[in-house]
């Protein structure tokens, strides 16, 4: 039997969202009230549940209608990295102090392959959560556009690219890049390296401009084998640091771009016979614990790490309560701190 110029069975909310020409999360927003959606939207996503009979389920609208007073923090990580890496459990620090503050339970969430990411949209489409926070989100993850698109409040650590459409917290990573290198020159430093996270990563890439802004900016010539990738671990900076040294024996500084990969650059160079900082000066990011018990304590540019993670916690939970009708875009300031190592 056909019902309104369509086969019989119950409409979807996709079929609606066909129907009115718009996302299925701009359907789920004007059933559930949200103020987030224009008033032509809103024109036909009710002209289209008119004309299919679309009934949305009560039990959903009621779970979509309550809060669960819960967050799921997010981590592309495997439990090795997130415990090794000083990064993430500052960021969890900070999300878990400002969350307890309000009362939110914190759900702790990592996501290593694509059918536990699969398993967590599924969680989150029966509305178990009340907003999500990501960290060490890459180029190609499509879950903040999922998250996104089930209209839940989301806020991410760092940001996909220059034209993030989801809120984030970020902080001054060409900033980073360009002080550090600027340190090095002042020093004297003229065959300046680096070993970068994954490309894939704008914080990644960032860093990278802020090097070879920096480079220009004291004048000294760019040279890409100078340039090593790597992947945010202590035995990816000690690869990268080898093959620079294989590269360019002449080279007298590296920036790494974390603190991580500084200690594994450290290794590297130990094992190749380089003193630090008489042979080579080094510097790394985060101005972590591992920068302080680095042989000799590493020159590094601090970032806001813990206070990152409050503040994703509380634009998160000013999306929750509505106060925010745009995205939340914010940069944190960095700092080089100087110790012995360049």
């Amino acid at each position: 039997m056909a019902v309104n110029g369509r086969q019989g069975g119950r409409p979807t909310l996709e079929e609606v969202a066909a129907r009115a020409g718009v996302g299925r999360g701009t359907v789920s927003r004007v059933i559930n009230g949200s103020p987030r959606v224009s008033d032509r939207a809103k024109a036909a996503v009710s002209q289209a549940i008119a004309e299919l009979g679309y009934v949305p389920n009560r039990a959903a609208r009621a779970l979509a209608g309550a809060r669960t007073d819960a967050v799921a923090l997010v981590i592309p990580e495997t439990e090795a990295r997130l415990f090794a890496e000083p990064y993430f459990l500052d960021i969890i620090r900070g999300v878990s102090a400002e969350l307890g503050d309000a009362d939110k339970q914190l759900l702790l969430t990592l996501i290593r392959s694509d059918q536990e990411r699969q398993r967590f949209e599924q969680y989150l489409a029966a509305q178990r959560v009340d907003g999500v926070l990501l960290v060490s989100v890459h180029a190609d993850d499509p879950l903040p556009d999922v998250v996104r698109g089930l209209d839940i409040p989301a806020v991410l650590n760092g940001r996909r690219s220059e034209e993030e459409p989801v809120a984030y917290v970020d902080s001054d990573n060409v900033g980073a890049g360009c002080s550090a290198v600027a340190h090095l020159a002042e020093r004297g430093r003229r065959r300046i390296a680096t070993i970068t996270g994954p490309l894939d990563m704008y914080v990644a890439r960032c860093r990278l401009d802020g090097y070879r802004q920096g480079l220009a900016a004291a004048g000294l010539a760019a040279d890409e084998a100078l340039v090593a990738a790597a992947d945010f671990t202590e035995e990816g900076g000690r690869r990268a640091m080898r093959g620079l040294l294989e590269r360019c024996p002449d080279l007298d500084a590296v920036f790494a771009a974390s603190d991580v990969m500084a200690a594994g650059a450290r290794v590297a160079l130990r094992e190749a016979g380089r003193r630090v900082p008489d042979d080579v000066a080094l510097i790394g990011v985060d101005d972590s614990a591992v920068a302080r018990h680095m042989d000799p304590p590493l020159t590094s540019v601090r970032q806001p790490i813990e206070e990152m993670g409050r503040v994703m916690a509380r634009v998160l939970l000013q999306e929750i309560a509505g106060a925010e009708a745009e995205p939340r875009r914010l940069v944190l300031p960095t700092e080089l701190v100087v110790r012995e190592s360049a």
